[in-house]
Protein backbone atom coordinates (compact mmCIF):
# COMPACT_ATOMS: atom_id res chain seq x y z
CA UNK A 1 0.00 0.00 0.00
CA UNK A 2 2.80 2.34 0.88
CA UNK A 3 4.48 1.45 -2.38
CA UNK A 4 1.37 2.35 -4.34
CA UNK A 5 0.99 5.60 -2.48
CA UNK A 6 4.59 6.41 -3.07
CA UNK A 7 4.31 5.63 -6.79
CA UNK A 8 1.19 7.73 -7.10
CA UNK A 9 2.89 10.59 -5.36
CA UNK A 10 5.85 10.30 -7.67
CA UNK A 11 3.59 10.23 -10.74
CA UNK A 12 1.68 13.23 -9.54
CA UNK A 13 4.97 15.02 -8.86
CA UNK A 14 6.24 14.19 -12.30
CA UNK A 15 3.01 15.39 -13.93
CA UNK A 16 3.10 18.62 -12.02
CA UNK A 17 6.78 19.06 -12.86
CA UNK A 18 6.10 18.34 -16.57
CA UNK A 19 3.26 20.83 -16.60
CA UNK A 20 5.46 23.45 -15.05
CA UNK A 21 8.18 22.71 -17.59
CA UNK A 22 5.67 22.87 -20.45
CA UNK A 23 4.42 26.22 -19.24
CA UNK A 24 8.02 27.41 -19.01
CA UNK A 25 8.69 26.27 -22.61
CA UNK A 26 5.55 28.00 -23.80
CA UNK A 27 6.59 31.20 -22.08
CA UNK A 28 10.02 30.84 -23.62
CA UNK A 29 8.52 30.29 -27.07
CA UNK A 30 6.26 33.26 -26.56
CA UNK A 31 9.25 35.38 -25.62
CA UNK A 32 11.12 34.18 -28.69
CA UNK A 33 8.10 34.89 -30.92
CA UNK A 34 7.76 38.33 -29.38
CA UNK A 35 11.46 38.90 -29.97
CA UNK A 36 11.10 37.72 -33.58
CA UNK A 37 8.10 39.98 -34.09
CA UNK A 38 10.08 42.86 -32.67
CA UNK A 39 12.99 42.01 -34.95
CA UNK A 40 10.59 41.82 -37.92
CA UNK A 41 9.14 45.20 -37.02
CA UNK A 42 12.64 46.61 -36.67
CA UNK A 43 13.57 45.06 -40.07
CA UNK A 44 10.51 46.58 -41.74
CA UNK A 45 11.34 49.93 -40.20
CA UNK A 46 14.96 49.52 -41.38
CA UNK A 47 13.79 48.67 -44.90
CA UNK A 48 11.63 51.79 -44.95
CA UNK A 49 14.54 53.91 -43.77
CA UNK A 50 16.82 52.18 -46.28
CA UNK A 51 14.44 52.83 -49.17
CA UNK A 52 14.10 56.47 -48.16
CA UNK A 53 17.88 56.78 -47.90
CA UNK A 54 18.27 55.14 -51.33
CA UNK A 55 15.80 57.64 -52.82
CA UNK A 56 17.63 60.50 -51.12
CA UNK A 57 20.99 59.23 -52.39
CA UNK A 58 19.56 58.83 -55.92
CA UNK A 59 18.20 62.37 -55.81
CA UNK A 60 21.56 63.64 -54.58
CA UNK A 61 23.31 61.75 -57.40
CA UNK A 62 20.95 63.38 -59.91
CA UNK A 63 21.72 66.78 -58.46
CA UNK A 64 25.43 65.99 -58.54
CA UNK A 65 25.19 65.02 -62.22
CA UNK A 66 23.33 68.25 -62.94
CA UNK A 67 26.02 70.16 -61.08
CA UNK A 68 28.74 68.37 -63.05
CA UNK A 69 26.97 69.31 -66.28
CA UNK A 70 27.02 72.95 -65.19
CA UNK A 71 30.68 72.64 -64.24
CA UNK A 72 31.55 70.96 -67.57
CA UNK A 73 28.57 71.66 -69.89
CA UNK A 74 28.19 69.94 -73.23
CA UNK A 75 26.35 72.95 -74.63
CA UNK A 76 28.11 76.29 -74.93
CA UNK A 77 26.59 79.61 -76.02
CA UNK A 78 28.65 82.50 -77.36
CA UNK A 79 27.61 85.93 -78.62
CA UNK A 80 29.77 87.98 -80.99
CA UNK A 81 29.15 90.48 -83.77
CA UNK A 82 29.82 94.00 -84.95
CA UNK A 83 28.19 97.39 -85.52
CA UNK A 84 29.13 100.69 -87.08
CA UNK A 85 27.94 104.26 -87.44
CA UNK A 86 29.22 106.94 -89.79
CA UNK A 87 28.88 109.88 -92.11
CA UNK A 88 29.08 109.94 -95.94
CA UNK A 89 29.46 113.00 -98.13
CA UNK A 90 29.32 112.32 -101.88
CA UNK A 91 30.18 114.84 -104.59
CA UNK A 92 27.09 116.70 -105.90
CA UNK A 93 24.94 115.18 -103.11
CA UNK A 94 23.92 116.03 -99.56
CA UNK A 95 26.01 114.46 -96.84
CA UNK A 96 24.19 112.10 -94.46
CA UNK A 97 24.82 110.41 -91.16
CA UNK A 98 24.36 106.66 -91.31
CA UNK A 99 23.67 103.71 -89.10
CA UNK A 100 25.74 101.19 -91.02
CA UNK A 101 24.23 98.19 -89.30
CA UNK A 102 24.13 95.96 -86.25
CA UNK A 103 25.06 92.33 -86.81
CA UNK A 104 24.93 90.02 -83.78
CA UNK A 105 26.47 86.59 -84.35
CA UNK A 106 25.30 83.62 -82.27
CA UNK A 107 27.21 80.38 -81.67
CA UNK A 108 25.52 77.39 -80.02
CA UNK A 109 27.95 74.49 -79.66
CA UNK A 110 27.11 70.93 -78.56
CA UNK A 111 30.11 69.04 -77.16
CA UNK A 112 32.99 69.36 -79.64
CA UNK A 113 31.08 67.94 -82.61
CA UNK A 114 28.25 70.29 -83.61
CA UNK A 115 27.66 74.02 -83.73
CA UNK A 116 24.86 76.27 -84.92
CA UNK A 117 26.12 79.68 -86.03
CA UNK A 118 24.03 82.55 -87.28
CA UNK A 119 24.48 86.21 -88.17
CA UNK A 120 21.49 88.56 -88.06
CA UNK A 121 21.65 91.88 -89.88
CA UNK A 122 19.73 94.95 -88.73
CA UNK A 123 19.72 98.14 -90.81
CA UNK A 124 17.77 101.39 -91.13
CA UNK A 125 16.65 102.22 -94.66
CA UNK A 126 16.38 105.66 -96.24
CA UNK A 127 12.78 105.97 -95.05
CA UNK A 128 13.79 105.36 -91.43
CA UNK A 129 12.31 101.86 -91.15
CA UNK A 130 14.25 99.02 -89.59
CA UNK A 131 15.07 96.04 -91.78
CA UNK A 132 16.20 92.63 -90.54
CA UNK A 133 17.68 89.70 -92.44
CA UNK A 134 19.78 86.58 -91.93
CA UNK A 135 23.36 87.05 -93.09
CA UNK A 136 24.05 83.36 -92.65
CA UNK A 137 22.79 80.43 -90.61
CA UNK A 138 24.45 77.02 -90.65
CA UNK A 139 24.72 73.82 -88.64
CA UNK A 140 28.33 72.64 -88.60
CA UNK A 141 29.53 69.09 -87.93
CA UNK A 142 33.20 68.88 -86.93
CA UNK A 143 33.97 65.42 -88.28
CA UNK A 144 37.66 65.52 -87.33
CA UNK A 145 40.61 67.91 -87.21
CA UNK A 146 40.69 68.15 -90.99
CA UNK A 147 37.02 68.27 -92.01
CA UNK A 148 33.87 70.17 -91.10
CA UNK A 149 30.55 69.65 -92.87
CA UNK A 150 28.35 72.74 -93.12
CA UNK A 151 24.70 72.94 -94.11
CA UNK A 152 22.41 75.97 -94.49
CA UNK A 153 22.99 79.52 -95.70
CA UNK A 154 26.69 80.36 -95.69
CA UNK A 155 28.85 83.23 -96.90
CA UNK A 156 30.40 82.46 -100.27
CA UNK A 157 33.78 80.74 -99.80
CA UNK A 158 34.97 82.13 -103.15
CA UNK A 159 37.73 84.63 -102.48
CA UNK A 160 38.57 86.25 -99.16
CA UNK A 161 36.74 89.55 -98.73
CA UNK A 162 33.17 88.32 -98.43
CA UNK A 163 33.82 85.44 -96.03
CA UNK A 164 36.60 86.95 -93.90
CA UNK A 165 37.09 90.70 -94.38
CA UNK A 166 33.62 92.27 -94.78
CA UNK A 167 32.83 92.96 -91.06
CA UNK A 168 33.31 96.69 -90.59
CA UNK A 169 35.76 96.36 -87.68
CA UNK A 170 38.00 94.06 -89.77
CA UNK A 171 37.79 95.92 -93.08
CA UNK A 172 40.51 98.57 -92.93
CA UNK A 173 38.55 101.10 -94.99
CA UNK A 174 35.07 102.51 -94.46
CA UNK A 175 33.70 100.89 -97.63
CA UNK A 176 33.95 97.59 -99.48
CA UNK A 177 36.25 97.43 -102.54
CA UNK A 178 34.39 98.41 -105.70
CA UNK A 179 32.71 95.32 -107.18
CA UNK A 180 32.77 93.43 -103.87
CA UNK A 181 29.51 94.81 -102.46
CA UNK A 182 26.09 93.18 -102.55
CA UNK A 183 25.05 91.72 -105.93
CA UNK A 184 28.16 92.91 -107.72
CA UNK A 185 31.09 90.91 -109.15
CA UNK A 186 31.84 88.88 -106.01
CA UNK A 187 29.27 86.24 -104.92
CA UNK A 188 27.82 87.02 -101.48
CA UNK A 189 26.19 83.86 -100.10
CA UNK A 190 24.69 80.48 -101.00
CA UNK A 191 22.25 77.93 -99.60
CA UNK A 192 23.46 74.35 -99.73
CA UNK A 193 26.14 72.09 -98.24
CA UNK A 194 29.86 72.68 -97.85
CA UNK A 195 32.91 70.72 -96.73
CA UNK A 196 35.85 72.74 -95.43
CA UNK A 197 39.01 72.23 -93.46
CA UNK A 198 42.77 72.21 -93.66
CA UNK A 199 45.85 70.10 -93.27
CA UNK A 200 49.33 70.84 -91.90
CA UNK A 201 52.03 69.56 -94.23
CA UNK A 202 55.40 68.17 -93.12
CA UNK A 203 56.99 71.39 -94.37
CA UNK A 204 54.87 73.24 -91.74
CA UNK A 205 53.02 74.95 -94.59
CA UNK A 206 49.26 74.41 -94.46
CA UNK A 207 46.67 73.63 -97.08
CA UNK A 208 43.08 74.82 -96.66
CA UNK A 209 39.99 74.12 -98.71
CA UNK A 210 36.25 74.74 -99.00
CA UNK A 211 34.08 72.92 -101.55
CA UNK A 212 30.31 73.30 -101.87
CA UNK A 213 27.13 72.52 -103.76
CA UNK A 214 24.33 75.08 -103.61
CA UNK A 215 21.25 76.55 -105.26
CA UNK A 216 23.39 79.17 -106.97
CA UNK A 217 22.51 82.68 -108.23
CA UNK A 218 19.87 84.15 -110.49
CA UNK A 219 19.90 86.94 -113.10
CA UNK A 220 17.82 90.10 -112.92
CA UNK A 221 17.02 91.78 -116.26
CA UNK A 222 16.24 95.40 -117.05
CA UNK A 223 14.61 95.28 -120.46
CA UNK A 224 16.83 93.25 -122.75
CA UNK A 225 19.96 93.63 -120.57
CA UNK A 226 21.11 91.82 -117.43
CA UNK A 227 20.98 94.34 -114.58
CA UNK A 228 22.68 92.22 -111.91
CA UNK A 229 23.72 88.75 -110.80
CA UNK A 230 21.85 88.15 -107.56
CA UNK A 231 23.79 86.05 -105.03
CA UNK A 232 22.10 86.66 -101.64
CA UNK A 233 21.74 82.94 -100.89
CA UNK A 234 18.54 81.91 -102.64
CA UNK A 235 16.07 79.59 -100.93
CA UNK A 236 15.05 77.97 -104.24
CA UNK A 237 16.93 76.63 -107.23
CA UNK A 238 14.98 78.26 -110.05
CA UNK A 239 17.05 76.99 -112.97
CA UNK A 240 17.05 73.34 -111.86
CA UNK A 241 20.84 73.02 -111.85
CA UNK A 242 23.04 73.27 -108.78
CA UNK A 243 26.23 75.32 -108.59
CA UNK A 244 29.39 73.54 -107.42
CA UNK A 245 32.68 75.17 -106.56
CA UNK A 246 35.25 75.96 -103.94
CA UNK A 247 38.41 77.69 -102.85
CA UNK A 248 41.81 76.07 -102.36
CA UNK A 249 44.58 77.90 -100.52
CA UNK A 250 48.13 77.51 -99.25
CA UNK A 251 49.57 79.34 -96.25
CA UNK A 252 53.32 79.74 -95.77
CA UNK A 253 53.84 80.71 -92.11
CA UNK A 254 57.57 81.44 -92.46
CA UNK A 255 56.83 84.28 -94.88
CA UNK A 256 53.27 84.96 -93.59
CA UNK A 257 51.94 84.64 -97.12
CA UNK A 258 48.72 83.00 -98.30
CA UNK A 259 47.51 82.37 -101.83
CA UNK A 260 44.13 81.04 -102.92
CA UNK A 261 42.31 80.01 -106.09
CA UNK A 262 38.49 79.96 -106.41
CA UNK A 263 36.40 78.15 -109.02
CA UNK A 264 32.67 77.49 -109.49
CA UNK A 265 30.37 76.34 -112.29
CA UNK A 266 26.68 75.69 -112.83
CA UNK A 267 23.62 77.09 -114.56
CA UNK A 268 21.76 80.38 -114.17
CA UNK A 269 18.60 81.92 -115.62
CA UNK A 270 16.72 85.21 -115.70
CA UNK A 271 14.05 85.54 -113.01
CA UNK A 272 10.94 87.64 -113.43
CA UNK A 273 7.75 88.25 -111.47
CA UNK A 274 7.22 88.80 -107.75
CA UNK A 275 8.12 86.74 -104.70
CA UNK A 276 5.86 83.71 -104.48
CA UNK A 277 5.16 83.69 -108.20
CA UNK A 278 8.60 83.90 -109.79
CA UNK A 279 9.15 82.51 -113.27
CA UNK A 280 12.46 81.55 -114.87
CA UNK A 281 13.48 81.48 -118.50
CA UNK A 282 15.86 78.98 -120.14
CA UNK A 283 19.05 78.29 -118.18
CA UNK A 284 22.51 79.17 -119.45
CA UNK A 285 26.10 78.47 -118.37
CA UNK A 286 27.53 80.15 -115.29
CA UNK A 287 31.20 80.16 -114.22
CA UNK A 288 33.27 81.87 -111.56
CA UNK A 289 37.04 82.17 -111.30
CA UNK A 290 39.03 84.06 -108.70
CA UNK A 291 42.44 84.48 -107.05
CA UNK A 292 43.49 86.13 -103.80
CA UNK A 293 46.59 86.69 -101.69
CA UNK A 294 47.62 88.33 -98.45
CA UNK A 295 51.06 89.02 -96.99
CA UNK A 296 52.09 90.44 -93.66
CA UNK A 297 55.50 91.55 -92.55
CA UNK A 298 56.19 93.72 -89.55
CA UNK A 299 53.82 96.70 -89.64
CA UNK A 300 52.81 96.15 -93.28
CA UNK A 301 49.72 94.27 -94.46
CA UNK A 302 49.22 93.77 -98.21
CA UNK A 303 46.35 91.91 -99.83
CA UNK A 304 44.68 91.62 -103.18
CA UNK A 305 41.86 89.79 -104.92
CA UNK A 306 40.39 89.17 -108.36
CA UNK A 307 36.93 87.73 -109.05
CA UNK A 308 34.97 87.13 -112.24
CA UNK A 309 31.41 85.89 -112.79
CA UNK A 310 30.51 84.94 -116.35
CA UNK A 311 27.21 83.77 -117.87
CA UNK A 312 26.62 82.47 -121.37
CA UNK A 313 24.23 83.57 -124.12
CA UNK A 314 20.68 82.19 -124.42
CA UNK A 315 18.79 83.12 -127.58
CA UNK A 316 15.33 82.42 -126.13
CA UNK A 317 15.84 84.65 -123.06
CA UNK A 318 14.44 88.16 -122.63
CA UNK A 319 18.10 89.19 -122.17
CA UNK A 320 19.91 86.90 -124.65
CA UNK A 321 23.49 88.21 -124.51
CA UNK A 322 26.35 86.73 -122.52
CA UNK A 323 28.13 88.87 -119.95
CA UNK A 324 31.13 89.19 -117.66
CA UNK A 325 31.16 90.90 -114.27
CA UNK A 326 34.62 91.21 -112.77
CA UNK A 327 36.47 93.19 -110.13
CA UNK A 328 39.87 93.36 -108.51
CA UNK A 329 41.65 95.32 -105.82
CA UNK A 330 45.07 95.63 -104.18
CA UNK A 331 45.33 97.10 -100.70
CA UNK A 332 48.24 98.09 -98.46
CA UNK A 333 48.07 99.10 -94.80
CA UNK A 334 50.83 100.42 -92.56
CA UNK A 335 50.67 100.60 -88.77
CA UNK A 336 52.90 103.33 -87.34
CA UNK A 337 55.04 101.59 -84.73
CA UNK A 338 54.40 102.68 -81.17
CA UNK A 339 51.15 104.46 -82.05
CA UNK A 340 47.50 103.61 -82.64
CA UNK A 341 47.52 105.16 -86.12
CA UNK A 342 47.26 103.27 -89.37
CA UNK A 343 47.41 104.41 -93.01
CA UNK A 344 45.61 102.49 -95.78
CA UNK A 345 45.53 102.74 -99.58
CA UNK A 346 43.51 100.64 -102.03
CA UNK A 347 43.37 100.51 -105.82
CA UNK A 348 40.49 98.70 -107.54
CA UNK A 349 38.35 98.32 -110.64
CA UNK A 350 34.84 97.06 -111.37
CA UNK A 351 33.79 96.13 -114.92
CA UNK A 352 30.28 95.09 -116.01
CA UNK A 353 28.33 94.70 -119.28
CA UNK A 354 26.67 98.05 -118.45
CA UNK A 355 29.05 100.98 -119.05
CA UNK A 356 27.35 103.23 -116.50
CA UNK A 357 28.20 100.81 -113.65
CA UNK A 358 31.93 100.56 -114.38
CA UNK A 359 34.24 102.05 -111.74
CA UNK A 360 37.94 102.75 -111.38
CA UNK A 361 38.64 103.53 -107.74
CA UNK A 362 41.46 104.75 -105.53
CA UNK A 363 40.76 104.90 -101.81
CA UNK A 364 43.01 106.31 -99.09
CA UNK A 365 42.36 106.32 -95.39
CA UNK A 366 43.63 107.02 -91.90
CA UNK A 367 42.52 104.85 -88.97
CA UNK A 368 42.82 105.26 -85.22
CA UNK A 369 42.63 102.06 -83.16
CA UNK A 370 41.04 102.80 -79.79
CA UNK A 371 41.35 99.04 -79.24
CA UNK A 372 41.94 96.07 -81.52
CA UNK A 373 38.16 95.79 -81.95
CA UNK A 374 37.21 99.50 -81.90
CA UNK A 375 38.36 101.52 -84.91
CA UNK A 376 37.76 105.07 -86.09
CA UNK A 377 38.19 105.54 -89.87
CA UNK A 378 38.46 108.47 -92.25
CA UNK A 379 38.40 107.38 -95.91
CA UNK A 380 38.33 109.19 -99.24
CA UNK A 381 37.28 107.50 -102.49
CA UNK A 382 38.40 108.77 -105.89
CA UNK A 383 35.82 107.23 -108.22
CA UNK A 384 35.99 107.41 -112.00
CA UNK A 385 34.14 105.76 -114.90
CA UNK A 386 36.61 104.84 -117.68
CA UNK A 387 34.01 104.95 -120.45
CA UNK A 388 33.74 107.99 -122.69
CA UNK A 389 31.29 110.62 -121.50
CA UNK A 390 30.80 109.07 -118.04
CA UNK A 391 32.20 110.16 -114.68
CA UNK A 392 32.27 108.86 -111.16
CA UNK A 393 31.47 110.57 -107.88
CA UNK A 394 34.09 110.92 -105.17
CA UNK A 395 33.11 110.28 -101.55
CA UNK A 396 34.29 111.11 -98.04
CA UNK A 397 33.42 108.51 -95.41
CA UNK A 398 33.79 108.67 -91.63
CA UNK A 399 33.10 105.53 -89.63
CA UNK A 400 33.32 104.18 -86.11
CA UNK A 401 33.29 100.38 -86.12
CA UNK A 402 33.03 98.11 -83.08
CA UNK A 403 33.48 94.36 -82.97
CA UNK A 404 32.47 92.29 -79.98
Amino acid sequence: MNIKLTSLACFIGLAVSSNIMAQTEVEKLRSEVDALNKKAQEWEAYQGIKQKMEKDVSALNDKAREWEEWKAPKTLVHLAGFADVGYTDQKDATGSFSFGGFSPIFHYQFADKFMLEAELEFEINEGGKSEASIGYLTIDWFVNDYLALVGGKFLSPLGQFRQNIHPSWINKLASAPTGFGHDQAAPNADVGFMARGGYLLESQNSFNYAVYIANGPTLEADGSEIDMIETPGLGKDGDGSKTVGGRFGMFFPASKFEFGVSLATGKVSVRSGAAGSYSYDASRSYDVVGMDFNWRTGSIDIRGEFIQQKYGAESTSVAPDSGIWEAWYVQAAYNFSGTNWEAVARLGEYDTPTDSKDVEQITVGANYLFATNLVGKLSYEFNDNPNAGLTGKDRVLVQLAYGF
